[in-house]
């Protein structure tokens, strides 16, 4: 849409349990999120769990999704699916300005809170920094209880040997801070084969998938997700909604409506944009930890090589004043052996 950002976030009407009253979780939409690194999967994925290619996807390591965008279906047992796609969000090359906006879009799409976010690693891939830096940013963004409405999809479920499992392959070198996750986590995790075209497999993943997001909702208290930020925006957006209302209701004959919005999106969009700031200002906060951190990691990989090599070096030099002298050994007991042989030998022939 054109003019401010704020045009982009429009009021949905639906009720949300912002206060974590109970709900039977499969009655509402079911809202999932797929959060991650570029080439993991999040489009193939977000295929998957609609039954229908409606996201662009292909493998390749420059991004295909380029901004937020919202699938719905609903499921032959009646469950109503709205799945967010959403661009390498925390790529470190991309601006705050642009994360912010996306991040603002996605609470706009996801107007009813989130019920999980799918974070979407590959087992073709190295779990990197990058994945890191995703996890803190949400963190940081949508606060420390995030992780308990987060899930792990492992794409490439294709890639795994015959007869091993998930479990199995993350005990044959998943790195720590993996490991560590997926503990806050409770373990919830799935394994995604998104290039298989058996229908009995497609339905069986996706029901395993949504069994673990409806056990972990369960212990939430049947609610979605909503912390302040989801709050504030839905606030503001309501308060301009109905604002619309009442000046289109006291619109005089013959005055432009469009006026009318126009001059009550500005009244808002200064409110808006500090919100869109706060979170681009936690963005680059996190991202100025993330980088602080690395740089300490490397300082201190850097300090453990050069102890390495220097434990190195004086074990070699050690070794080597050992061989030295082991040398100098055998040959003093050569000398030694030889002058014994040479007054022996003289000895006899004096005896003679």
């Amino acid at each position: 849409m054109g003019g401010s950002d704020f045009e982009e976030f429009e009021l949905v009407e639906e009720e949300t349990n912002w206060d974590g009253g109970e709900k039977e979780v499969a009655k509402s939409p079911t809202t999932l999120v797929l959060v991650g690194r570029t080439g993991n999967g999040k489009s193939a994925t977000g295929n998957s769990l609609l039954g229908t290619r409606v996201f662009k996807s292909r493998a390749s390591s420059s991004a295909v999704t380029s901004t937020c965008e919202l699938q719905e279906t609903t499921r032959s047992d009646g469950r109503h699916l709205r799945v967010i796609d959403t661009p390498g969000l925390f790529d470190p090359n991309l601006p705050p300005q642009y994360i912010g906006k996306e991040i603002m879009k996605c609470l706009d799409l996801a107007k009813d809170g989130v019920h999980a976010l799918l974070l979407v690693l590959s087992v073709r891939n190295r779990f990197t920094d990058e994945e890191i830096a995703a996890v803190e940013s949400l963190q940081t963004i949508f606060g420390e209880k995030v992780v308990n409405y987060m899930v792990v999809v492992f794409t490439g479920g294709d890639d795994l040997e015959e007869d091993e499992t998930l479990e199995e392959f993350l005990d044959n070198g998943a790195p720590t801070y993996l490991r560590e996750f997926l503990k806050k986590c409770d373990n919830r995790m799935a394994l995604f084969d998104n290039k298989t075209k058996d229908k009995t497999k497609q339905i069986r993943q996706t029901g395993d998938l949504l069994r673990v997001i409806d056990d972990m909702l369960l212990k939430n208290g049947g609610s979605p997700y909503a912390n302040e930020l989801f709050k504030e925006a839905q606030e503001l957006a309501f308060k301009s909604e109905q604002e619309k209302k009442k000046l289109a209701a006291r619109a005089a004959p013959g005055q432009n409506l469009q006026d009318i919005k126009r001059d009550l999106e500005n009244t808002y969009a200064e409110q808006f944009k500090q919100l869109r700031e706060m979170v681009e200002d936690k963005i680059r906060l996190n991202a100025e930890r993330l980088e602080e951190r690395l740089t300490m990691e490397q300082s201190a990989r850097e300090a453990a090589e050069a102890r390495a090599r220097a434990d190195k070096a004086q074990s070699e030099a050690e070794l080597r004043a050992l061989r030295e002298e082991l040398q100098r050994s055998n040959r003093e007991r050569e000398e030694l052996s030889r002058k014994i042989e040479e007054q022996l030998k003289n000895r006899n022939c004096l005896i003679l």
